[in-house]
């Protein structure tokens, strides 16, 4: 594993001009409530060589017609017959950025908001410190003063697990400075095009929630840069799509946490650390903090995603065109 902090990419070389082309991809899903602000935000932009790439999974609200009132040529809009996940959505829109020419691809939720500049810092910030990813603060919607996110981190002797910088806490400047970190959610993260040639894609067998932090794992162990920049900020509305506690959360969550750690730590591991999942799934069940559905919800979400580890064997990178 490279863990240093040397950039695989030398991303200020390799930008085609003062103004090189960024595509923005978001995944939408019955996504109407939030995507006022969020278009607002982008066109308030002051950076504008960009395109919008928005790829919409089966929304049955009006996701899609408010997508298309833009009517901004360069604006790209794809609708899924199915919802195929954010995953899959994202690797479609990354396809699409590099096949327009992009030179950097924006991963970027769409229940967010933000200020003018923020492209533009997070554009110069990746420039000037010579990485190959930058992510901005993230902080709550609804506490506009408290982090969600600045940045992540690995715990490799507890399978992986991604923890966020400054989770909960208010903002008193104790992230005022550049910080190289392992991990950003893809809720916000401006990648250089050739990171995709290194890293690959978003691993699409997790349709929803761990798609990133398997991204940024790989990127990390590959040596690939990660920055986060205090002078670019976003405001998150978290969870206001998924509903974090609904079965689908419980569901995909479960899933993907067993067929995570079984994928880099092994079958042996994930049977010895899924013995210890399945008796904390009971003792919440005996501590009636969890009914019998969510009980049951819970293993049978674990067993899946073991499953999917099992059958998973391991393979290189995809190659993507650039």
């Amino acid at each position: 594993m490279n863990t240093s902090h040397t950039p695989a990419i030398t991303s200020s070389s390799n930008s085609d001009s003062a103004f090189p082309k960024i595509g923005i991809v978001t995944v939408t899903y019955n996504s109407s409530e939030v995507l006022d602000d969020f278009l607002r935000s982008l066109d308030h932009q002051t950076y504008r060589n960009f395109i919008l790439i928005a790829i919409d999974n089966a929304s049955t609200d009006d996701t899609l017609q408010k997508l298309r009132a833009r009517q901004i040529p360069s604006d790209i809009v794809i609708s899924n017959i199915d919802n195929v996940g954010i995953a899959t959505g994202n690797n479609q829109g990354i396809q699409l950025a590099l096949e327009a020419g992009c030179d950097y691809v924006l991963l970027l939720n769409n229940d967010v908001t933000f200020g003018p500049e923020l492209i533009t810092r997070l554009l110069q910030g990746l420039i000037e410190q010579r990485c190959d990813m930058v992510s901005p603060l993230m902080y709550y919607h609804d506490r506009p003063d408290v982090f969600w996110a600045a940045g992540g981190y690995f715990q490799p002797w507890l399978g992986y697990r991604c923890l966020h910088y400054g989770l909960d806490q208010k903002d008193t400047g104790q992230f005022n400075s550049v910080r190289r970190v392992q991990h950003a959610p893809a809720c916000c993260i401006l990648i250089h095009k050739t990171v995709f040639d290194i890293v690959g894609l978003m691993d699409d067998r997790y349709f929803v929630y761990n798609d990133d932090t398997d991204f940024t794992l790989r990127a990390w162990k590959h040596g690939v840069s990660l920055v986060c920049l205090p002078d670019a900020k976003l405001w998150h509305k978290v969870s206001s799509l998924t509903r974090k506690g609904s079965t689908f959360f419980v569901r995909y969550g479960t899933r993907n946490r067993a067929f995570f750690m079984g994928k880099y730590l092994g079958r042996g591991a994930l049977f010895a650390i899924g013995l210890t999942y399945k008796a904390y799934f009971l003792l919440r069940l005996l501590l009636r903090k969890d009914d019998v559905a969510l009980f049951k919800l819970k293993l049978s979400s674990w067993k899946e995603g073991a499953s999917i580890s099992k059958n998973w064997l391991p393979q290189s990178a995809a190659k993507v065109s650039s």
